[in-house]
């Protein structure tokens, strides 16, 4: 670990994948020395909660050809597979389509990063702690660490990553902590013995790694989801389509004549014979545009009915863990439960659940152990980070949007509680979900990232 820096010209708060991008980019501009400080406690950047699984089950949700950190480089990580992950000598148009373990993009952040570092008149230093609060004195900003140090700075990025959403069930905190886990403690799941009964609270992606997390170890014990829409990740296509229509027609209509647009639109693809992810593939681009058209009372509506089938369609997984979720659940291992999480409470050596299920009866069960996989929380006023929390606590920083992430302005720049911009402070990724909604995918992360930086230099 490289000295702490008192001052610097440029600080990135988070070393995960936005924040490490984000040091790329800064010093892939940078024309002059400058100082630039990664603050980030892990002991790996790149990592994260998305990336900081070593467990070859736990793979991507695109195929490789789609994850560049590169704007214009689009084939770089693509490169990077075919120099250092390719022991078949796959041509790059296969290596291109596979989905390959997470840990892998995050070696790949970390090489750039090298990279970037060795050929860059800047420089960086990585600095192993916490931020926990932020203030102005004119144009400076000082950024105070858990340690006690306190950093100056000109410009900061604010790149703290995801928050965990707790798991807010009546009686969650009376739970032992063995008994009670995150869907990312990876390590514990994976120690769990193979014929205990389990409960998964939450139906997403963060369910799919439990699921995969427990197959890879041969468990036999039965598995309970429990979610209020009973809604699967569904799986990207075979052969990759993009379907041809006219994105831009829905923003003069309504969120309702939108979503039956887009149906008319699948319906229409397989009519063809080509597959409805196609149509999601068309409309990809489009999303933060469609999602600042929507009104505030549409947006609203969106996030509170259709957003979870707006999941399962745009956030899939590859066809082959599609299928072994599939076989999980045709097998009987897998049960699927559509309800509510009223109550848990401990019984002995486990767990009581009690749900209310969609039909109108109630649902009670035992498990050895329950897991938290709720995903990703975007209020702000729960977000996990003492940072996120003091600045939104001494008006430097607003919530956004319907109460999620923080407010910014289209260049990411953020705003006050007074409406102000706060000068050179600048947030990315998924505290910007309120105002983008399209936030979280290394499309999104790669393209702020390159602009902050340039914005900032």
């Amino acid at each position: 670990m490289k000295n702490p820096a008192q001052s610097a010209d440029l600080a990135i708060i988070g070393g995960g994948a936005a924040g490490v991008m984000t040091a790329i980019h800064a010093l892939r501009q940078a024309d002059r020395p400058l100082g630039i400080v990664l603050v980030e406690c892990s002991a790996r950047l790149a990592e994260g909660i998305a990336y900081g699984t070593t467990a070859p089950e736990h793979r991507l949700n695109v195929p490789v050809r789609r994850m560049s950190a590169f704007v214009d480089q689009p084939d770089d990580f693509l490169q990077f597979m075919l120099e250092h992950h390719n022991p078949r000598n796959l041509p790059a148009s296969v290596l291109g389509e596979t989905y390959t373990p997470r840990a892998r993009f995050a070696g790949y952040l970390r090489d750039r990063l090298r990279n970037a570092e060795s050929a860059s008149p800047a420089r960086l230093d990585v600095v192993r702690d916490h931020a926990v609060g932020m203030q102005r004195e004119g144009s400076i900003w000082h950024v105070t660490l858990a340690s006690g140090i306190t950093l100056q700075t000109r410009g900061a990025v604010l790149a703290t990553g995801n928050s965990l959403r707790p798991l807010r069930v009546h009686g969650a905190e009376t739970l032992p902590p063995q008994t009670c886990l995150d869907a990312w403690q990876y390590a514990a799941i994976a120690g769990l013995p193979a014929d205990a009964e389990i409960a998964i609270i939450g139906a997403g992606l963060s369910m799919v790694d439990v699921l995969l997390s427990l197959n890879a170890r041969g468990h036999r014990g039965r598995i309970h989801v429990l979610s209020r829409h009973a809604l699967l990740p569904l799986p990207h296509a075979e052969v990759h389509s993009v379907a041809a229509f006219d994105a831009a027609s829905l923003n003069a209509l309504g969120l309702r004549q939108r979503l039956r647009r887009l149906r008319q639109w699948a319906a229409a693809a397989r009519a063809r014979g080509e597959p409805w992810q196609g149509v999601m593939e068309c409309l990809r681009p489009h999303v933060q545009t469609l999602w600042h058209s929507l009104s505030e009372d549409d947006q609203r509506r969106f996030v509170r009915h259709a957003v979870r089938q707006w999941d399962v369609h745009r956030h899939r997984v590859a066809p082959d863990i599609h299928s072994v979720v599939l076989a999980l659940r045709d097998g009987g291992q897998l049960k699927v439960h559509r309800g509510r999480v009223r109550s848990v409470e401990p019984v002995g050596t486990r767990v009581r659940v009690e749900a209310a299920l969609g039909d109108g009866r109630t649902l009670r069960l035992e498990a050895d152990c329950i897991i938290n996989a709720t995903g990703v929380d975007t209020l702000a006023a729960s977000l996990g980070s003492p940072l996120i929390q003091g600045l939104l606590g001494s008006g430097i920083a607003k919530a956004g949007p319907h109460g999620m992430g923080i407010d910014t302005a289209d260049d990411g720049e953020v705003i006050a509680a007074d409406g102000s911009l706060q000068p050179g402070v600048f947030a990315l990724g998924s505290l910007r979900i309120g105002s983008l909604w399209e936030s979280l995918a290394i499309p999104e992360l790669r393209r702020q990232a390159e602009s902050v930086a340039r914005k900032l230099l």
